[in-house]
């Protein structure tokens, strides 16, 4: 036999079991009935609106040197070329001959093919003047001053 508060307290419980459950029909919120089956969730609509925002523009601020070999003369950014401490730099070199590439203090090298093209990409962290030289021509290209 159950005293008349725990019964009290089962149905009170059943109650708001019951009333939860109409809450929820009403609000079309459950699993089954044409409600649920076409309105998207609601991250799909936070989705939808995040992803129709505009990008912002991202601003490109790579470095870029470029100097030619050919006839045994250097051309293009030739000499002391400056660029800021912590800039992504980019130097292109073209030669009419087979040769490599040597960034002294960065310690970075390629291989240029004859009538072809190398590039070092690399981050300027290294405060100061450093040699870009072929070393088979044993020529310097220019001198790369960062900071």
């Amino acid at each position: 036999m159950t005293s008349r508060p725990t019964t009290f307290v089962a149905r009170l419980c059943a109650s708001a079991l019951l009333l939860a459950l109409v809450a929820g029909c009403a609000s079309g919120t459950h699993a089954h009935g044409a409600a649920a089956a076409t309105a998207p969730p609601a991250t799909t609509t936070a989705a939808a609106a995040t992803t129709a925002a505009p990008a912002s523009p991202v601003q490109d601020t790579t470095e870029r040197i470029t100097v030619a070999w050919a006839g045994g003369q250097a051309t293009g950014d030739t000499g002391k070329v400056a660029v800021p401490l912590g800039a992504t730099v980019e130097i292109v070199v073209t030669s009419d001959k087979a040769d490599e590439l040597h960034l002294h203090g960065y310690d970075l090298s390629a291989r240029v093919p004859a009538g072809g093209t190398a590039t070092l990409r690399f981050a300027a962290t290294i405060a100061g003047v450093f040699e870009l030289e072929l070393h088979g021509a044993d020529r310097e290209l220019l001198r790369l001053q960062v900071g």
